[in-house]
């Protein structure tokens, strides 16, 4: 499992490798602070995009910054550890920077995937360049109704 989890210049690499023998990279990136089924079925979707998966987990004060003070419930080394189990997941790395736009451009992906709460409109405008710049087809998946991150901790916080 650990040795799914690389540092950028190793998933660079990787992606290289990828791409010289006529692969394709699918990217994503995001918080994944609690696993659950809308995360699993968005990333097993994204997969099935491409050749290999590589996720992009945002690190601790990124987490901060996009989701506030209480977050995130667990540290980057394990969000990306239990991300790393996943059979969907050939890599995963962690990112501090609140946007992916280094990632986009040392990774170069083929096919980039967002979830649907998001649209190609309203990327931030350096990742929509970095992905540009790189060629990667951007693919938005839909999100799987009344499964997120920020309903779990509400239940939670209702119990």
């Amino acid at each position: 499992m650990k040795t799914k989890i690389l540092s950028l210049d190793e998933l660079a690499r990787r992606s290289q490798q990828i791409r010289e023998a006529a692969g394709r990279l699918v990217l994503t990136n995001g918080c994944f602070d609690l696993l659950h089924v809308g995360h699993v079925r968005y990333l097993e979707e994204a997969r099935a995009l491409g050749d290999c998966l590589a996720v992009a987990v945002n690190g601790d004060n990124s987490v901060r910054t996009l989701k506030g003070p209480g977050r995130p419930i667990n540290p980057a080394a394990d969000r990306a550890e239990v991300l790393a189990a996943l059979a969907c997941v050939d890599f995963v790395t962690i990112f501090h920077s609140v946007r992916a736009t280094d990632v986009i451009a040392a990774v170069r992906p083929a096919v980039y995937v967002k979830g649907g709460d998001y649209t190609v409109e309203t990327l931030n405008f350096e990742e929509q360049s970095a992905l540009q710049n790189v060629g990667a087809r951007v693919e938005i998946l839909p999100l799987i109704p009344g499964k997120s991150t920020s309903g779990i901790l509400e239940r939670m916080q209702n119990l």
